[in-house]
């Protein structure tokens, strides 16, 4: 008894420090201290899974990827909403409220900001989250119960059930904060990955991706913004005091939320945020307003698509008129060359706007956009500003069309532009931009994390042709660094004491740092922990790659084509020969099962997925998503299917879970 009590005050000291730091922004504890009591529990469930519950912090990722994602039906339709961008529409709204219900009778609105996000419904049974859709078509959506499992600030079980119904439905807005979308964006720039446009529409995407794992890594957000009553949904209820049982039940429900007794103050109420929108750490493209009591809201009643006691009013895009100053064009560390264009200073949605994106030159040449032009620039739901289009009128009469560079600015090599991809690409791997960035890159934070090598002194040792790729930086000596301008000898032991420190960086960061198109870090991590070497890594072939979970048919290609290169060769030969560590050693680990790959279906009786999984990747085999000749073992558990079917025709060698078991302790 004392181990459950133990994994009981576990889950909910977790618990309480996910609603601190994901629902208040008010972090009580320090990463490290969090991480120590998740693998705690962790652990504890592991050694007794007798005690693993529903509603426990670590059962929030699934480790089986989502084939398909099932279709529900809503209990209650999911209208869409009316909108209107007039503030007369408003008023005119607010005069047929009137007309419908009695004379002199007294209603009020609850205003709400609205989220520019992915709109979601979670039902709670006895207080326990049962099972979470996207709105679909209104009637039915997609069952993403176990992605929306990993957004933090959504209660896998309420805290208290006073006076919660017992059957209720939460609705809510699934949204990616600013913060959070340029971390997203930033990753996916440093794996040569196309950016994602905007934080709605990237929200939409993650939420429908099949493997929960990389849903967890982007770090979803969510408001609730209903409570519906699923048991009694005839009994008379106030919108606004629902949505304060669901702050008191910790659930996340937007602060900014407000009661306003006549539409006068809703119109403020709009105008307040059309003019704050730019202060908020999330984007919202207008203001929701609801009348207030159920009993109204059923005699307004609905039309075919939407109710009539509601309105979204939609602020006009964030947009302003500046003047391009200049038009450069920047080469990446893949050798893509971006336009981007400087502009006038101009302030845009609470923020000072210099610089726009222009794409490639197929924007460019569409909009007809040229240096001196007066532009429309916009955010919107883009937190990376945009032209969206030239105001001709203001153009001047000398203006000629911008050119096209022909040749790499950075090292003069003649650019090339594929009818397969709109971007124009320098492919002289040499290129110095492409060498400075590849080397940043190597470097970084995420990737081998070196102290003290950042974008100056990578410029200072590319310039003084000390370094041509990271593979050089393991054969740097203290005398080539000192005489480096604002160096010294206690910066160059430095640099070189951190330089040395990264040969036992892990393996997936190590592959994340090599700088394989489309391989951003999660992937890095997937690829990491199925082969646990990278010369095993680099000795796979692309339908081996093409198995893996998370791993898709582009990238799976990158990654050989990558290996494949003569140059790249080169420089992973240096750092072979420079001792950096090329396994993934973890305490414990053995080669009880290498060179065996295993394909998991079904329900085990004592392992989860991820036990199971762990289990393999521990003793050096490796796990696979689809059943092939390849396959060695499939190990299955109740409700097998059309795995189970295929491993049958293919003669694989079927295992039960006592069977894996005797197999580790065999082998």
């Amino acid at each position: 008894m004392h181990v459950q009590k133990e994994i009981v005050d576990l889950r909910k000291k977790i618990q309480h420090y996910d609603f601190q730091y994901y629902v208040l922004a008010q972090p009580e504890i320090s990463d490290y201290e969090y991480d120590k009591l998740y693998k705690r529990l962790s652990h504890l469930e592991s050694e007794n899974p007798q005690f693993i519950t529903q509603d426990s912090p670590t059962q929030r990722v699934s480790g089986e990827p989502t084939k398909e994602f099932p279709s529900v039906r809503h209990r209650s339709p999911m209208l869409s909403l009316a909108n209107t961008y007039s503030e007369a529409e408003l008023i005119d709204f607010d005069r047929r409220i009137r007309d419908i219900l009695d004379t002199d009778e007294k209603y009020e609105y609850v205003t709400e900001l609205k989220i520019d996000g992915l709109a979601i419904s979670i039902v709670y049974e006895n207080g326990l989250f049962i099972r979470g859709a996207t709105r679909g078509d209104g009637v039915t959506g997609d069952d993403v119960t176990v992605n929306l499992k990993t957004i933090r600030s959504i209660p896998l079980k309420s805290y208290t059930s006073a006076n919660l119904p017992e059957i209720f439905e939460v609705r809510g807005e699934v949204y990616f904060s600013t913060e959070t979308f340029n971390r997203v964006n930033a990753l996916r720039e440093e794996s040569g990955e196309p950016l994602f446009a905007n934080p709605r529409n990237s929200a939409a995407g993650t939420l429908k991706m099949q493997d929960a794992r990389i849903v967890a890594s982007r770090g979803l957000s969510l408001f609730c913004y209903q409570m519906i009553d699923l048991s009694n949904p005839d009994q008379v209820q106030e919108h606004w005091k629902n949505l304060e049982q669901l702050r008191k039940n910790k659930f996340p429900v937007n602060k900014y939320t407000e009661i306003c007794g006549d539409i006068e103050q809703v119109l403020a109420y709009c105008q307040k945020w059309e003019q704050k929108r730019g202060s908020l750490p999330y984007e919202i493209d207008g203001v929701v307003i609801k009348i207030n009591r159920s009993d109204q809201q059923r005699r307004l009643g609905t039309t075919a698509k939407s109710p009539r006691w509601a309105i979204a009013y939609k602020f006009k895009p964030s947009s302003v008129q500046t003047r391009i100053e200049k038009i450069v064009w920047q080469v990446g560390r893949t050798g893509a060359v971006t336009p981007v264009a400087e502009l006038q200073p101009v302030l845009l949605a609470g923020t000072t706007v210099s610089r726009a994106t222009l794409h490639n030159p197929e924007e460019i040449e569409r909009k007809d956009i040229r240096e001196g032009d007066w532009v429309q620039i916009v955010k919107g739901g883009d937190i990376i500003p945009k032209v969206i289009e030239v105001i001709r009128e203001k153009r001047d009469k000398e203006s000629v069309p911008c050119i096209i560079p022909e040749f790499c600015h950075e090292c003069q090599t003649r650019l090339r532009r594929s009818a397969e991809e709109a971007a124009l690409r320098c492919e002289n791997y040499y290129c110095p931009a492409q060498i400075m960035r590849r080397i940043e890159h190597f470097t970084s934070r995420t990737a081998m994390d070196i102290e003290g090598l950042g974008p100056a002194i990578v410029e200072l040792l590319v310039e003084k042709k000390l370094i041509s790729d990271y593979g050089d930086l393991y054969s740097l000596l203290e005398e080539q660094i000192i005489p480096l301008e604002g160096m010294g000898a206690l910066s160059a032991r430095n640099l070189l004491s951190g330089i040395e420190k990264s040969k036992t960086q892990t393996l997936d960061r190590l592959i994340f740092a090599l700088g394989i198109p489309f391989i951003g870090a999660t992937a890095a991590r997937t690829l990491a922990d199925v082969y646990g070497d990278l010369d095993k890594l680099i000795g796979a072939d692309e339908a081996d790659l093409e198995e893996i979970e998370g791993i898709g048919p582009k990238m799976a290609q990158r990654t050989i084509h990558f290996f494949q290169s003569d140059i790249n060769k080169e420089i992973i030969e240096k750092l072979r020969l420079a001792g950096v560590s090329f396994q993934y050693i973890r305490d414990g680990d053995s080669i009880k099962l290498a060179g065996k790959i295993f394909v998991l279906t079904g329900t085990l009786p004592s392992l989860s997925r991820d036990e199971a999984k762990n289990r393999i990747l521990k003793n050096g085999g490796k796990v696979s998503s689809t059943v092939s000749v390849k396959t060695s073992y499939l190990l299955a558990g109740e409700k097998a299917g059309s795995k189970l079917v295929k491993a049958k025709k293919l003669n694989i060698t079927i295992i039960d879970e006592n069977e894996f078991l005797n197999l580790l302790n065999d082998l």
